[in-house]
């Protein structure tokens, strides 16, 4: 069974193996989230910080914040641990993630560089690849 909690305080029980994986992967995006979380300086205050966990295991997180670059939220920080991808842990991530980005703006960004997968990933979900510089794709509310 899924489920999603926003996380508040602390990051959520289980990161440090989840870590451990994005690291393994070469993945770098986790040590930002842990940097900026513990620098104060993406506490996603603006958004929030989601944690997916899957018969109580940590399974991905995700947050999504004010894009400082334009009027909009932007989607970051997401991973799922690879032994629970391709089950709808991401996609739930990121419906959570737009929710809770569309509440505070009509634009959403994200940048997919991370990794092969994430740019079809993003686009599944409407989002729309565009040449700007700090992000690659863009989904506007209703469109």
């Amino acid at each position: 069974m899924l489920q999603l909690i926003r996380v508040i305080d602390e990051l959520p029980a289980g990161f440090d193996a989840l870590l451990a994986e994005a690291r393994a992967g070469g993945v770098r995006n986790m040590d930002l989230l842990v940097e900026q979380w513990a620098s104060g300086e993406q506490r996603f205050e603006s958004g929030g910080l989601f944690a997916a966990f899957v018969g109580g295991e940590l399974a991905g997180v995700g947050g999504v914040s004010a894009d400082p670059a334009m009027a909009a939220m932007r989607m970051r920080r997401l991973y799922v641990r690879p032994r629970f991808r391709r089950g709808g842990v991401g996609r739930a991530l990121a419906a959570a993630m737009m929710q809770q980005g569309f509440e505070g703006a009509e634009v959403l960004t994200v940048n997919a560089r991370a990794s092969e997968a994430a740019p079809s990933f993003w686009e599944a979900l409407g989002f729309q690849p565009v040449s700007e510089p700090g992000y690659t794709h863009r989904l506007t509310r209703g469109g």
